[in-house]
């Protein structure tokens, strides 16, 4: 009976997973994300606590306090490590080149240095996209159909990066078929922020805002912002809506982390990142907040309505 106890023991060795969020250790949309991948892993057989452990590590939005966690994470070595966007991703890959690296909600991986190309990542990093560029002509399309007399758009961008540069190239040819001019705000301190939107408000313009990891971390100035100026304004995430932004429309984050579950899972059972292709997303989600529409008094058209995956009274 012992070569079969032994191999019993073997099967169910304990696995490590490292966390990386860049966030605060508060933020319920990160707790939301995780909790699908931890379904998405018992799903696949593997419970936390039994034969697989998970480490951790929360960036409370601090590019000093990520980098010191991504360190310490690389340090202890484990089977795996999944990380929250390009914010954990960079210094992450800079601690290791050896422990595998699983990543989310990262918007362009080629242009950062994180993979050699989306088919073929060839290092020890892989994952999912977080949009391709064009769904940002979308996001000009859906600000008009709520708010049809808007002629001037505010974008509101990460310039230093290719992702930021990427969606304004996108926006920027959009726009005269949309019938809008857009403007640049960048993304930057709080008070800057708040002085280029004080600025640019009037009556018929609005606001888009360009994913990055300076939106997640200020989404609330700016849905202050927009609410404050009166600014009907268009968000990437879920979240945003559900937070008193007007209209969403992006990929199901909580549907990424289910599926970043999947390529741990084969991680864990032998297969290399570097053969594994980074997946672009395959579930979208359309988010409208009536109450703010009404707030803005914004009628939203039945047709969009109907269109919508969600709908907050």
């Amino acid at each position: 009976m012992w070569p079969v106890a032994a191999r019993a023991a073997a099967r169910e060795k304990v696995r490590r997973i490292g966390v990386l969020m860049p966030l605060a250790a508060d933020d319920p949309e990160s707790h939301a994300r995780l909790a699908a991948f931890a379904q998405g892993l018992q799903q696949l057989g593997w419970t936390i606590g039994r034969n697989v452990r998970i480490e951790t590590r929360w960036g409370s939005a601090d590019t000093d306090v990520t980098r010191k966690y991504a360190a310490e994470l690389a340090a202890l070595e484990p089977d795996v490590i999944l990380a929250n966007g390009s914010a954990a991703v960079a210094p992450l890959l800079h601690a290791t080149r050896a422990v595998a690296i699983v990543f989310a909600i990262v918007p362009d991986p080629v242009g950062a240095g994180f993979v050699k190309s989306l088919a073929r990542p060839g290092g020890n990093a892989t994952g999912f996209l977080l949009f391709e560029s064009a769904i940002s002509t979308k996001w000009l399309e859906l600000l008009k159909e709520v708010a049809p007399g808007i002629t001037r758009v505010g974008v509101i961008l990460d310039p230093t990066t290719s992702a930021g540069i990427a969606q304004w190239t996108a926006i920027q040819a959009a726009a005269p078929s949309a019938g809008v001019e857009v403007d640049p705000i960048d993304s930057g301190a709080v008070r800057e922020t708040e002085r280029a939107v004080g600025a640019f408000a009037s009556p018929y313009r609005g606001l888009v805002l360009t994913s990055g990891a300076w939106a997640i971390v200020n989404r609330d100035l700016v849905v202050a912002l927009a609410a404050r100026h009166r600014l009907p304004a268009v968000y990437f995430g879920r979240h945003f809506a559900t937070s008193g932004g007007l209209i969403s429309y992006g990929p199901d984050f909580i549907d990424q982390y289910r599926q970043a579950a999947g390529y741990v899972d084969r991680i864990l059972k032998g297969e290399k990142p570097a053969d594994l292709p980074v997946q672009a997303p395959t579930k979208y989600e359309l988010v409208i907040n009536l109450k703010t529409a009404r707030a803005l008094g914004l009628e939203i058209p039945p047709t969009l309505l109907a269109r919508a995956d969600e709908v907050i009274e």
